[in-house]
């Protein structure tokens, strides 16, 4: 199973592309060794979230779970597939970055990569520091651990 660990922070240059942080590059590679991912923003953060395209693929299977022509499937369709990109790394490793995601997640010049295990996201990096430190004050606050482990 692909892995995305870590916060690795580029730069955008002047054309909009992006260099993917190399541990991430590995994991997306795919048998011909093409670097291959879908890009979609957040409905939940301003960020923009990187998915191998196998585990995108996936988001369909529960989707069929609805009647097609139900309003909840066509919702859930649209937040999901409509605003999401296909991309190919070039041969430096960089992707270029829709100018809708760009505006979500609010990216000028600097950007952090935050690996989430299974996927990733990319966010402005301020925001990305205000996003982690909520999540370990929930953490903490709530007392959550891992099912199966000890507290």
């Amino acid at each position: 199973m692909t892995q995305f660990v870590g916060t690795h922070q580029n730069r955008l240059d002047a054309k909009g592309r992006v260099s993917i942080p190399a541990p991430f590059r590995n994991a997306l590679k795919n048998a011909d060794g093409v670097t291959s991912l879908i890009l979609r923003p957040s409905h939940t953060y301003a960020c923009i979230e990187g998915w191998p395209p196998a585990m995108f693929e996936a988001l369909s299977a529960p989707l069929q779970k609805f009647d097609m022509f139900s309003e909840e499937q066509d919702d859930l369709a649209a937040v999901l597939f409509a605003e999401a990109y296909p991309v190919e790394a070039d041969k430096e490793g960089r992707i270029v970055l829709p100018e809708s995601l760009k505006d979500h997640a609010s990216l000028t010049e600097a950007v952090l990569f935050m690996g989430l295990g299974r996927t990733f996201q990319i966010w402005e990096p301020k925001a990305a520091e205000r996003r982690r430190a909520e999540a370990r004050e929930r953490v903490r606050a709530r007392g959550l651990t891992l099912p199966g482990t000890a507290a």
